[in-house]
Parts: C-alpha cells; structure tokens; sequence
C-alpha cells in the first residue's frame, strides 16, 4: 500500500499538467462564435451529429462497465499478506467467448449506424444545376477558393449561396491540411498530389450568417492560426457578391496621392511577385488580392480587416503571425516606413 501511495504521489505533478492540457484545449480564441461539433446547424453536420448520439451512448455504456469492473477486481482479488496466486482462468471456453463476441457485437451496431449514415453522405449531389463547384487549396497557413464556373479567386472566407449543394474539391499546395467548418459538415483532409471530395449545403435559416472553420489537422509553425470564414448569402445577395468580384477595376492612380504611391510600392517593394490583383500582378505564393476589401479578415482569418490590423501587419508580419519566411513560408518584415506603410493601406484601401 506504501508502495502504491508513493507511485500516486509522483503521478501527481504530471498528471495534473496532463489535465491541465487536456482542458486548456478546448479553449479558442474564437469567442464570437465557437466551434463547435456538436451545434450543427447544416444537413450534412446534423447526420454527423445522429451518428455521434449512439455511438457515443454506447461508449459511455462500455466505460463504465469496464471501470466498474476493474475497480471490483482491484478490489476483491487485491493481494493480502502471503496469499497464494488465484485461480487461473485461461482456458475458460465461456468467459473467452464472451469477452470476444461481446466487442464484436458492439463494433457490428456502431458499424451498422456508420455505413447508414456514409450511405446519406453520399447521396448529395455532386453535380447538376442546383450543385456548384470551389477549389479550396490549403497553404501554409491560409485558404484559397477558387469558384470555376466565373473564374473569382479569393482567400480566407468562403462565400456560397443557400439552399445550393456546394461541391468542395480540395487539394493542398504543400503538406496536409484538413477543411474544417463543424457546424456546416465533417472534416477531409487536403492532401498534396491528391482531390478529395465533401459537400456542403445550408438551409434557409442560415442566410445572412457566419460560420467559422479550421485547419483541423497539423500542418505547421502556425497551423492554430490557419482559419477560415463561411459566408451563407440569400440568391440575391451572393449575386451581388459574384458581380463584385467579377468586376474588373483600373489601377491607373494619381502618382501625387498616397494611393498612387501605395500602387508602385506595392511593385518596387516585390509585393506582387508574391500577390495576384487581377490586372495589375501575378504572383502565385500568397493570397490573391484582388477586391481584397470586400473581405472581413486576413491572414489565415486571424486579424479584422481594418486599419489598425493592416498597420501593424505591414510594420512586422511574423510578430502578428509565426511564419518562417526565410523558408519562403509566410510575409517578411519589409522594415517598412510608416509613411510607405500608410501609402500602402491607402492602395489596398481601393481594392473593393
């Protein structure tokens, strides 16, 4: 018992670190609207959920039967002076039986709860009129969604229609990521060299609403910071959001205006061998650009879209965000002025 008692005891420290984490996990940042599996508010997240309700009432069943059990027998057959050894039970043809049969029967119901609800899943639409296809490529740490069917590319935050099956086809620019909006559908991972397939379709109740989502899988120095943004619109309002973003823009400024300056910083400083601006530059490492202020959040959704984040993006970017940039994975500091910063928000300003 002595013995016993001192093992409690070293466990102590580290096992209430171990809590501690385990705990703390679950804490976001996101305190405007968590995420959380377990308040589905799209069809494809609520057959989730009916599948979790059994599998999870049949786990909490086989917990506590085996703790009760094990509690009993540390108990009962607990070594008491000089006993001898107990009765052997190997050979026992019922007992061996049973303690096979009974897991085997518990995997055979939650299986069959799996393959109904793989069989739901599968049924959306993949195409047709009423489907309509993103590329969603992850990078290290942001989204990208490209819409095919009108050419729009974006970052971050993913705009769909309501009431329409969205055809997600994902796919990765580096290493593994997994696309994650829980109150909307399950996760899948996007992994490179490979297109993978989930579908994603909202009710009428969620137009007009915001739905956040996550890299769900390790992918990096700032994977916790690689977020996304699904924006449910009604018909009428994505259509206006489409004609937005398939407008096209002029970028001849006033060379005498902050904004014009902004324009040829945005050159000189390499900016766009990194950035596309539909019309203005092409690069192809970081997140297109163009209509970049008719988005909410940057940088991986991390930071609101406003002045005050740009400013202190621009003045030093692996402060705001961890990156490697000497690795090419992330922004650089550009030891910027704040008079080129300032210069540069007023061009980016104009990006709408």
């Amino acid at each position: 018992m002595t013995q016993l008692l001192g093992r409690i005891r070293r466990l102590g420290l580290p096992g209430a670190i171990l809590l501690a984490g385990v705990a703390l996990s679950a804490c976001g940042k996101n305190t405007v609207q968590p995420q959380n599996v377990l308040d589905p508010k799209a069809p494809i997240a609520r057959d989730l959920d009916r599948l979790w309700d059994p599998v999870f009432a049949i786990a909490v069943v086989v917990f506590v039967i085996v703790e009760v059990l094990v509690v009993m027998v540390a108990i009962r057959f607990r070594r008491r002076g000089d006993d001898d050894s107990p009765k052997q039970i190997h050979g026992n043809t019922a007992m061996e039986f049973g303690w096979t049969a009974a897991p085997a029967l518990i995997l055979a119901v939650v299986g069959f709860f799996t393959v109904i609800n793989i069989g739901k899943l599968d049924a959306y639409p993949k195409a047709g009129p009423d489907v309509m296809r993103v590329n969603v490529t992850g990078h290290q740490w942001w989204w990208e969604f490209d819409y095919p069917e009108t050419g729009v590319v974006t970052a971050n935050e993913l705009h769909i229609p309501v009431g329409k099956t969205i055809d997600v086809r994902l796919a990765s620019a580096d290493v593994i990521h997994s696309f994650w909006p829980p109150k909307l559908a399950g996760k899948l991972d996007a992994v490179p060299g490979r297109l993978n397939h989930m579908q994603i379709k909202t009710d009428a109740v969620d137009a007009g609403q915001t739905f956040w989502g996550q890299c769900a899988e390790y992918c990096g120095l700032s994977h916790a910071n690689m977020r996304l943004k699904v924006v449910v619109h009604t018909p009428a309002s994505y259509a206006a959001w489409e004609e937005n973003q398939t407008a096209s823009a002029s970028y001849a400024l006033p060379a005498d205006t902050e904004a014009g300056n902004g324009a040829a910083l945005f050159r000189s400083k390499g900016c766009g061998g990194c950035h596309t601006i539909n019309g203005y530059t092409a690069g192809k490492v970081g997140p297109n650009l163009t209509h970049f202020m008719s988005r909410e959040v940057f940088a991986g959704a991390i930071f609101p879209n406003d002045v005050e984040s740009l400013r202190a993006w621009l003045r030093d970017p692996p402060k705001m965000k961890p990156m490697m940039p000497n690795n090419g994975l992330g922004m650089p500091n550009l030891n910027l002025a704040e008079t080129e910063i300032s210069d540069l928000i007023a061009f980016l300003q104009t990006l709408k």
